[in-house]
Formats: C-alpha cells, sequence, structure tokens
C-alpha cells in the first residue's frame, strides 16, 4: 500500500475531478485536506482548505488527488486532458 500522510491509496473506485460535487472532502497534492465548495467543472475549483490555517479559496483541479467517499475511504481522481496540460504549464512556470 502506498501512503501520503497515513491515508492509504485506493483505486477501485476511481472519479474525474470533474465529477466531485459540492462538499466532497478532497485531498490535496500538498498534503492537506479540503471541502470543496462549488460543483464546477474544469482547471479550478473553490474549496474550503485545512492547513497552516483554514481558508476558502480556489485551487487547481490537478492538485486534488484523493477524493474521500460516504463511508470515509479515500479514492485517487482521474485528471482530464487540459488539467494535466494546465499542470505541465505551471510546472514549467513555477518549478
Amino acid at each position: 500500500m502506498n501512503y501520503i500522510n497515513n491515508t492509504p491509496e485506493t483505486k477501485e473506485r476511481k472519479m474525474k475531478t470533474n465529477e466531485l460535487k459540492k462538499e466532497t472532502r478532497v485531498l490535496l497534492r500538498n498534503g492537506w485536506e479540503a471541502t470543496l465548495k462549488d460543483n464546477k467543472k474544469g482547471n479550478t475549483r473553490v474549496a474550503e482548505v485545512y492547513g497552516y490555517c483554514t481558508e476558502a479559496g480556489s485551487v487547481y483541479s490537478h492538485d486534488i488527488l484523493r477524493y474521500m467517499d460516504a463511508d470515509g475511504n479515500w479514492h485517487d481522481v482521474e485528471h482530464t486532458d487540459a488539467q494535466k496540460k494546465l499542470k505541465k504549464t505551471v510546472n514549467s512556470l513555477f518549478g
């Protein structure tokens, strides 16, 4: 089993980031958890992020790695081609 921040990786119920609904708990690439606050599709989502402090704002969809189901289990997400392309662009600009 792979672990990020002691969170088991499960692959049996992958979902695209565009399918994640409002109030879904997600795990971000930086290890912080967040709750989605919109039902939008695309390259950014509005989320309440629980990090050093709790704050709300936009997060890149490609930074969402996993989502939590109703039973409290984590599952991987799939990114769209546009989100993967944006990730490459952001990485080339900011490292």
